[in-house]
């Protein structure tokens, strides 16, 4: 169903300088002063394409490509490929490998049921890719994507094909990256062959799979189709892969009028178990517990040193509050929280949400607390991760999950191999 095929990717070459210097993050989770300190270590690094900056951000990133490209700096493979890549990193004090290659996917609706999204998308976020792929007629950053192999065919494929050196490696203080390059033709042909009863789960980057549809039509449209626009640079990794880490995103609560902490917390009575407690360690250590026991479970933190353990009752709650959607999206965490507490006690309307007018995300529970303590925020929800299978049951049910579901960690690394759709 999922057709892949490789490619031949733009890559720096030694003018450029060293890799660990000339990649970034993905451009969303970018601060200012990083982007910065990026182009202070190395002119060349690919946050100057990815994330553009100034009065037409937009044209000079296409000149500037267009002069990387001039000069030597960036400079297409010889021959198609698909491109391994690995991440070695620590999460919850563990050392962990996530693993999958990078290749083009040809771009379908979601209506076919083919690639599968799983989360709702902003339209300023879109308006800002859309444009800067028009500008340029690149993908710099590959979107994330999951796929269903419970044999582990094509993992096992790709473990044989980078048991030897990669071609680089290097690390960024917190990750390593590694990436080895398969041109064997006959090797790339069994892979896509594993393919072809696949579909594809969007784990991260759905705004850039909607910009590469808006594009593709634009191109159509513009009469300058050449094929090229009908495949987008993705990450693909076995929705198996006992190295896939999803972190919560937190919740927290800002300007509300007449808010009362007391006042929510008896409101929430109804449908949760309210358990006063006193030691903020205990938040993530008690609401991991629960989740392994697979209870639906938050923390809400007003201030000071004690916070609020909150446990659904009932799940059949959630069947009358919303009949119309699916099992796997009723009980969602972020489902429950949403539609019982930020919904009907706190007036936050999906509206409201989308637009964050009183409503904030991190995936820090630092950063959460922290908000609460210095004012910045009223209270703040603590939130147990999403499971992957959630993710792609509600992707299965044609349903997406409201914003800020999930955080896949750690993200992928921008700019090791990047796709010009045009030569």
């Amino acid at each position: 169903m999922a057709e892949i095929k490789p490619f031949r990717a733009l890559r720096y070459t030694a003018e450029a300088g060293n890799i660990a210097e000339l990649t970034c993050p993905p451009y969303d989770i970018i601060s200012e002063e990083q982007r910065h300190a990026y182009l202070d270590e190395n002119p060349y690094n690919v946050v100057r394409l990815e994330l553009p900056k100034g009065g037409n951000p937009y044209e000079e990133a296409g000149e500037t490509l267009q002069s990387w490209l001039k000069n030597g700096i960036l400079r297409r493979d010889t021959d198609p490929g698909f491109y391994i890549y690995e991440e070695e990193f620590k999460a919850g004090g563990q050392k962990k490998k996530i693993k999958g290659f990078i290749c083009l996917v040809k771009l379908e609706e979601f209506s076919k049921g083919i690639i599968l999204p799983h989360e709702e998308t902003l339209s300023k976020a879109k308006e800002d890719r859309f444009n800067l792929m028009k500008a340029t007629g690149c993908n710099f950053s590959q979107v994330y994507s999951l796929y269903m192999d419970e044999a582990n065919v094509t993992g096992a494929r790709l473990d044989a094909l980078s048991s030897g050196r990669p071609r680089c490696e290097f690390s960024d203080g917190k990750v390593t990256h590694r990436m080895w390059l398969v041109n064997d033709r006959e090797v790339i042909k069994a892979i896509c062959g594993d393919f072809k009863n696949r579909k594809l789960y969007i784990a991260d980057g759905h705004h850039r799979y909607e910009t590469a549809l808006n594009y593709r039509n634009w191109r159509r449209e513009q009469g300058t189709a050449d094929g090229s626009e009908d495949y987008l640079m993705m990450m693909l990794v076995n929705m198996e892969h006992d190295g896939l880490v999803v972190f919560p995103t937190h919740r927290l609560v800002r300007g509300l009028e007449g808010f009362s902490t007391g006042h929510l917390l008896n409101g929430c009575r109804n449908e949760f178990d309210v358990t006063p407690e006193k030691n903020i360690a205990e938040i993530e250590p008690m609401l991991s517990r629960l989740y392994h026991q697979g209870k639906k479970a938050f923390a809400f933190y007003g201030g000071g040193s004690g916070w609020a353990l909150l446990v659904l009752k009932d799940m059949g709650i959630m069947e009358k509050v919303l009949p119309e959607k699916s099992t796997a999206y009723r009980g969602l965490d972020v489902t429950i929280l949403h539609s019982l507490i930020l919904e009907k006690h706190l007036g936050i309307d999906k509206k409201n949400m989308a637009e964050q007018v009183n409503l904030s995300y991190t995936r820090s529970f630092r950063e959460a607390i922290e908000s609460v303590q210095n004012g910045d925020s009223q209270c703040a929800f603590i939130l147990n991760p999403t499971r992957v299978a959630e993710i792609r049951d509600v992707a299965s049910a044609g349903e997406k999950m409201p914003q800020k579901s999930t955080y896949f960690y750690p993200k992928l690394i921008t700019g090791l191999v990047m796709n010009q759709l045009s030569d």
